[in-house]
């Protein structure tokens, strides 16, 4: 994907002996520079076919090494790649707004055609706002529409929002090329804070900047689903 080349690339000169790697439950944490932060996806199948390279030795490998995970076919891979991409990414908060991914795409799409790729909790919230608001997703639930359906329904939409863990998926080039007309919000923890991404039609990057890795990992290793997990700061990066 030339989204995760350029992104890659942006980073060389910035690279980081990694630390540590967390593959938990639901986040994935690599510690190099930083901590980065990354949904963890993992591949149906027998566990002893759904492996991790190297394992035993990513602390070995330094952060752009590992951030080559990302273009793996292997979901689990490229979770971890990700969360390393995230790890490297110098964050100016002067450049960042507060203000949460259900602001943002309230704010801009209030009465007019929305779609969001992924589900997120203030999704029945923004419903009533919106003339049209469309769901869609891989794992469909009650009132969801197939992934399949993107093709049909967002090219309609006056604002989109895509859900991050789309860079682990290799879905994000697809579903970008089908947003000319809208206006394209990133949403969640796995989403790059990187104004690289503004080159290819995105507006905002509502993502995650961890303020204390040792509470991310405490709490990421007991399990904790995003609204639990301490220790990191909502940002927005608009373009």
């Amino acid at each position: 994907m030339k989204i995760l080349d350029d992104l890659i690339e942006s980073l060389k000169g910035n690279d980081s002996q990694v630390k540590s790697v967390h593959t938990c439950a639901f986040w994935t944490a690599v510690v190099s520079k930083r901590c980065g932060l990354s949904s963890t996806f993992r591949d149906e199948g027998p566990s002893h076919e759904r492996g991790v390279r190297d394992v035993g030795n990513l602390t070995q490998k330094t952060a752009l090494e590992l951030a080559e995970y990302a273009r793996s076919n292997s979901l689990l891979e490229a979770s971890i790649g990700m969360a390393a991409i995230n790890s490297l990414i110098d964050i100016d908060e002067s450049k960042c707004i507060e203000k949460n991914a259900f602001e943002i795409i309230l704010e801009k799409g209030q009465g007019k055609n929305v779609a969001i790729v992924g589900h997120f909790p203030w999704i029945p919230k923004l419903k009533e706002k919106v003339q049209n608001l469309w769901v869609l997703e891989q794992r469909v639930r009650e009132g969801d529409l197939p992934a399949k359906e993107a093709i049909r329904i967002l090219p309609q939409c006056d604002v989109v929002g895509i859900t991050g863990t789309s860079f682990i998926n290799h879905t994000i080039e697809g579903l970008l090329n089908l947003c000319k007309k809208a206006y394209v919000v990133l949403v969640g923890p796995t989403s790059p804070l990187s104004s690289v991404l503004f080159d290819y039609g995105i507006e905002a990057i509502c993502g995650t900047k961890v303020i204390d890795a040792e509470k991310v990992v405490r709490s990421i290793g007991e399990g904790a689903t995003f609204k639990e997990v301490t220790g990191v700061k909502l940002l927005t990066l608009k373009k």
